[in-house]
Formats: structure tokens, sequence, C-alpha cells
């Protein structure tokens, strides 16, 4: 399914998660491991400004920082990473998002991984807010029609094997993407889906017992209709739940059923609006004791450079098949 997995790190000479992660992905489908860091631009108009990442010094970006950072992470990460793997590191300087955009679009990565918050949100006072996504992973999954796999310091990832998959399903058009990329997961790996919907249970008397029985035949009927040719010819179980908030009733569902991966769309509020990371995808890569892979509609992505409305990398893939999956029709 993937020949390179991107993984965006920023750490250096301390073993991250999300490289780990990725390198777990990266063997289970045989992929070449392609591991970046950006060194975060201290200011805005000088984006050859960073901090260095032993002193915390504002250095200058030089081509001989830029090498030492490479050998460190490359010479750290051939100690600890599977004997035999394809793996290599590169290093920028500039905006996490806009450097891990432009290098999975040179490599034409097929997926990237990242973790929900970066190292440094902690001294901007980011971190945990509202249970927020930090902006780099925002910004990425506005940006970029690949699957964005998010990894909280938590997991421990041995293999890209997911064996049971929870889908989150609001009928929007991102979740049919995250349909069908689970679908294709689940014919490799002969994996059960479990396509996820929460009834919201009103908090008082009136709506009865015989109230929620009648939405949850109405929502079965529903979630048949919506799914069905996209899981068509794949173990599945619907997972119908009532609740108030979605991200926890996702989060326990996913607990339940000893879930691999939840796989989410990303969604926007209403039709011509700004496309953004719907609050169910933040609030679920926060608390998740699994990865969370964000699939995004590519027809609705926004424009990387406002500069270029007409960056030919946008909306690449219209069939809403994910670019991951070359030459494959949306069905």
């Amino acid at each position: 399914m993937f020949k390179h997995i991107l993984a965006a790190t920023d750490l250096v000479g301390v073993k991250d998660p999300v490289v780990t992660s990725a390198a777990a992905i990266a063997a289970t489908h045989q992929a070449k491991l392609n591991i970046l860091h950006v060194a975060e631009s201290s200011h805005e108009n000088n984006r050859h400004l960073v901090k260095d990442f032993k002193t915390n010094e504002e250095i200058n970006f030089s081509p001989a920082y830029q090498e030492r950072v490479r050998k460190e992470l490359l010479d750290f990460y051939k100690t600890i990473l599977p004997a035999g793997m394809d793996f290599d590191v590169t290093v920028a300087c500039g905006f996490p998002w806009e450097e891990i955009i432009r290098q999975s679009r040179h490599l034409n990565a097929g997926m990237i991984v990242l973790g929900p918050h970066s190292e440094r949100a902690a001294e901007k006072g980011t971190v945990r807010v509202a249970g927020k996504i930090g902006s780099t992973v925002e910004g990425v999954v506005m940006r970029e029609n690949c699957p964005v796999t998010i990894i909280n310091p938590a997991v421990r990832l041995s293999s890209g094997e997911f064996k049971k998959i929870v889908v989150g399903v609001d009928f929007s058009v991102s979740c049919e993407c995250a349909l069908f990329f689970a679908r294709k997961t689940a014919e490799k790996f002969g994996s059960k889906i479990f396509p996820f919907h929460m009834i919201p249970v009103p908090p008082y008397p009136k709506y009865t017992k015989k109230d929620y029985e009648a939405d949850r035949k109405n929502t079965e009927t529903r979630l048949e209709e919506f799914c069905q040719n996209l899981i068509k010819d794949t173990d599945y179980a619907y997972q119908i739940w009532g609740g108030a908030l979605p991200h926890l009733e996702l989060v326990k569902c996913a607990e339940k059923n000893n879930a691999d991966v939840i796989i989410l769309g990303s969604h926007t509020k209403k039709e011509g609006t700004k496309w953004y990371a719907g609050s169910a995808v933040e609030r679920t890569a926060f608390r998740a004791g699994c990865p969370v892979i964000v699939v995004t509609d590519p027809k609705a992505l926004i424009s990387w450079d406002e500069n270029a409305p007409n960056d030919p990398a946008i909306g690449k893939a219209q069939d809403r098949s994910i670019h991951v999956f070359t030459g494959k029709q949306h069905e």
C-alpha cells in the first residue's frame, strides 16, 4: 500500500514514539522510512534563525549545523531501528507543517506520521488546550491528501498490520474516504471493521428508551445505506452508541473492541467553508490509546501557498481514492 512513510520528529538524541511507530508501519508494508526533523524558525521574518537543539540558543541554520543534526539523528536511529531497515534522514528549517508538506510531496509519501503536539508546544503554552491537536498536525491535515497518522506518546506500535479497525462515521464525504481506506487495509490484512456512530442522547426525561430504540433502528438503516458499498466483502460490525460526546464514546468503543487503529475523516462545517480538523479528530487523537489515522477528502483541501492558488499538488486525487492507492478507482 505504501512506498514511502514520512515521520516528522522534533526530538534529537531521544527515542521518539512517532519514529518507532512509523518504522513498524514501514516494516509491515516494506516501505522506506523517511525521518524529517524541522528546526523551527524562531522568527517569522527570518526563517534561518533557529534554536540549537542542545543549547537552546538562537543560531543561524547553516549547512554545517544541518549536517550535524542529520548525522546525530542518523547515528541514533541506526542503533534502535530494526536491522536492515531502509531509512533516511532529512533536516530542514522553517515552519514545521510547511516543511512536512514540502517533503511529503517531494517523496510522494503514502503516509505521514506525526505526534499530536510538538515538544516546543510546552514552552509556547499550547499543550493540552481544550484537547486540541497542535497547529502542525492541523496544518498538515488541512493541506495534504495522503493519510496522516497521529501517535500519542503513550502508544507503542509494534506492527502496522491493523487487524481491528474502528471507523468514525458522521455521514460526511470524508467519512467515505475513511471507510474506503479501512476497506483497503482490511483486504490486505484480513481485518475486521467497526463503523462507529454515536446517537446524541438529550439530558432530559422526555427522551425515552423507546425514542432511543427508534433512533438506533434508523441509524442502523442509515449506516447500512452509507457504508455497504464502501466495506463490502469485508468482516464488519456496526457500533451504535448513545452518548453526549462523540470522541469519548469513540475512544471507549476502540478500547472495548481492542482496536489496533481508529480511522477518521476530517470534515468541514459546511460546504464552501474552510477545511479544518474537526473536533472529533482533535479530541480523539488527543486521548486515543492507539494510532489515529485521518483521511481527508482531496476535493476540500485548501491551498498550501496563498500566492499559488493553482498549485497542481492540491486536489490531485479527484476520485477520492487517496493518492496512496495509485490507479485504484473509488467504487
